[in-house]
């Protein structure tokens, strides 16, 4: 029986240590830092086909449907205007089983976590990794040692699992925007059927429902500069001034909206700019730890499911070595497609605005060119 160590219980390693569990031949831990699972209501999160029929293979299709939604279309809207753009049919590439899928994080987690109680250690914070021969030894800031024969690393962009077993690594890269995230009730002023994407100067933000019961997860994206203390300052963002100050720069068509979020949080968007192999065929990273995207391609979910079932199948097909390239293939896809959204949703002069929405229009009923920017990222 293999031993298969986790580090992280987020969405990547919940879903793996899933996979392996339905097998007899592992043995499988997972190691949580914190002292509890996060379950935070105030976040939802977006899950392509891609990752929905993943997710089936553990049951995901018999999820309770009143805390998930399956939208048709993504609305395309001019912050300034509020006049509606285009929408894209994303329900094209849905299956009977398969749909697009949006819920809170937290009801997934439950969801992934339901499962494993008796294999998840919390309050376990890494503190050094050994490689001897074939295994690996991991020992905790608590003093409690555990060997095994696979080390999965998913612990997030700011892993610190990653800084022990690789040398000069590059740390992730502030990407010069802000994250405001909470959840608003039903508005009469979107549609609540489907994702609002609401496009301005430097700035762009979402609407869409996470369940049937009409709770809306609202999630912006602002362009905002700040100096690298700022970075490290993880109370700043806690700080009253400070969230003021961020929040009388939202424009002022979207003000409406901020009377109404609950939960408020607002966050620095760290994102990676290389990839890091180890040196160890059975040590890999997935998740944010392999790689953490901008946020414009709503694809940070579904990549950290999809990444995670492929390390699954290599480590079962005993073809370990294949996982980071092609690993990095599609990650380069995404990380592409990703950085084109922002820059397409934070146009400033008017005029190459007026070139967007025009080419946006054409561009989202285009079947083709649809079929390459989405259609190789959603099909795996």
């Amino acid at each position: 029986m293999k031993k298969i160590a986790i580090i992280g219980a987020g969405i990547s390693g919940l879903f793996i240590a899933n996979l392996f569990k339905r097998s007899s031949n592992y043995q499988i831990t997972v190691y949580e830092k914190s002292v509890s699972i996060d379950l935070d209501e105030g976040y939802g999160i977006q899950l392509s086909v891609n990752s929905v029929k993943l997710l089936n293979q553990i049951g995901f299709d018999k999820f309770k449907n009143d805390q998930k939604f399956n939208p048709d279309k993504i609305n395309f809207y001019s912050i300034e205007s509020s006049n509606k753009i285009c929408d894209l049919n994303i329900s094209d590439y849905n299956s009977e089983n398969c749909k697009y899928t949006t819920l809170k994080r937290s009801e997934l987690v439950k969801f992934l976590k339901k499962d494993l109680e008796n294999v998840i250690k919390i309050n376990h914070s890494i503190s050094k990794i050994v490689q001897q021969n074939q295994k690996i030894q991991l020992i905790f800031e608590n003093n409690e040692t555990s060997e095994c024969d696979h080390l999965i690393i998913s612990d997030g962009v700011f892993s610190k699992s990653k800084s022990l077993i690789l040398e000069n690594q590059t740390p992730p890269r502030y990407n010069k925007t802000l994250a405001i995230r909470g959840t608003i009730p039903i508005s009469q002023k979107i549609n609540c059927r489907n994702i609002s994407l609401f496009l301005g100067p430097d700035f762009h933000y979402v609407i869409y429902p996470v369940n049937q019961n009409g709770d809306l997860n609202f999630i912006a994206i602002m362009k905002y500069k700040l100096n690298k203390e700022e970075q490290k300052n993880h109370s700043l963002f806690n700080d009253a001034n400070f969230i003021k100050r961020i929040l009388d720069k939202v424009p002022i068509e979207m003000r409406e909206f901020l009377d109404q979020i609950k939960k408020l949080k607002i966050f620095p968007v760290f994102v990676s700019d290389s990839f890091f192999k180890t040196k160890n065929n059975n040590m890999h990273l997935i998740g944010d730890a392999f790689f953490s995207f901008p946020p414009s391609f709503a694809q940070g979910a579904s990549q950290s499911i999809e990444g995670a079932y492929e390390l699954f199948e290599n480590i079962e097909n005993n073809t370990e070595s294949n996982f980071f390239k092609n690993r990095v293939n599609k990650t380069r896809m995404v990380n592409n497609r990703s950085k084109i959204n922002q820059f397409a949703f934070h146009l400033s002069n008017p005029l190459t605005r007026l070139f967007r929405d025009f080419f946006l229009k054409r561009l989202v009923k285009n079947k083709k060119f649809l079929e390459n920017y989405l259609g190789k990222i959603y099909k795996n």
